[in-house]
């Protein structure tokens, strides 16, 4: 029995490794080549015959607007995730709890978002983007980036939601408190893995967007950071190494945030799956 176990243990690992390698190596790859000139890089050198050439870093910040984006970038990220999850936690709330006519409808309505591809609402979302004057416009952004964000948000919130026991709210009820007030003292404080779980989701969409930061915005007044990466793009030459370095200060913000949070993200994930 044993030996068995051993056998199937096998191919679990050598997928585990795969995915590991599949994850780990591309960043690490890039990050080494951060460091290294256009020709070590073109060579695919693995050492570093000129030293680590740092000035990747410095040239990345000269060729694009790299300082003024990363600030729009956290700008946007941090409004899009205070008002997505002010909002939607409510409505997530109300679908977890409240039995009213309309609920299945409005549940599923909200799940259809999940379907629907950002590129097939590129156009007419431009439209209405430009009618309300916010082309241009980092509010623009935000308001896109927390519409986006609803149907991730409500998806795992109401699942969390769901698994906290009734009898504390009619506890709470009981005692005198309203609908608002149990909200707020009850269901808050014991939803944080939820919390934090719709937070790194809408962190990462925030973060990473590029399409509809390239198509809604113009100039350096409110594009984000990974529209950064496109000033690297030319038909005649290329500044690999400093193209590489703008990438690994656009990724690694994202990497430090979900490592700091996943013990969070599991928890809500796995508490919200048993129910919903």
């Amino acid at each position: 029995m044993k030996k068995k176990m051993t056998l199937l243990e096998i191919p679990v690992s050598l997928f585990v490794v795969l995915i590991v390698a599949v994850s780990v190596v591309p960043f690490v790859w890039v990050l080494l080549s951060s460091v290294k000139t256009n020709r070590e890089i073109l060579t695919f050198s693995f050492g570093f015959s000129s030293g680590i050439y740092w000035q990747n870093y410095r040239n990345a910040f000269r060729i694009a607007p790299i300082a003024r984006y990363f600030w729009n970038s956290i700008f946007v990220t941090f409004f899009g995730i205070v008002i997505n999850l002010l909002v939607m936690s409510m409505a997530a709330y109300v679908l977890a709890r409240v039995e009213f006519r309309l609920k299945t409808f409005f549940r599923i309505l909200f799940s259809l978002g999940l379907l629907i591809p950002g590129a097939a609402l590129l156009l007419p979302l431009y439209t209405t983007i430009k009618t309300v004057g916010l082309y241009n416009n980092i509010w623009g952004l935000v308001l896109v980036y927390t519409a986006f964000g609803i149907p991730t948000s409500v998806f795992i919130m109401s699942s969390y939601f769901m698994t906290i026991p009734k009898e504390m709210e009619e506890s709470a009820y009981i005692d005198g408190a309203g609908f608002i007030r149990t909200y707020g003292i009850i269901i808050l404080p014991l939803a944080r893995p939820a919390f934090a779980t719709a937070g790194i989701m809408q962190f990462l969409h925030c973060w990473n967007e590029f399409q509809f930061a390239l198509t809604l915005t113009t100039g350096h007044e409110a594009r984000t950071l990974p529209v950064a990466l496109y000033y690297f793009k030319s038909a005649f030459a290329s500044d690999y190494g400093a193209m590489f370095a703008a990438i690994v200060l656009v990724s690694l913000p994202s990497i430090i945030v979900y490592i700091c949070l996943q013990e969070q993200v599991v928890s809500g994930l796995a508490a919200g799956s048993v129910k919903g």
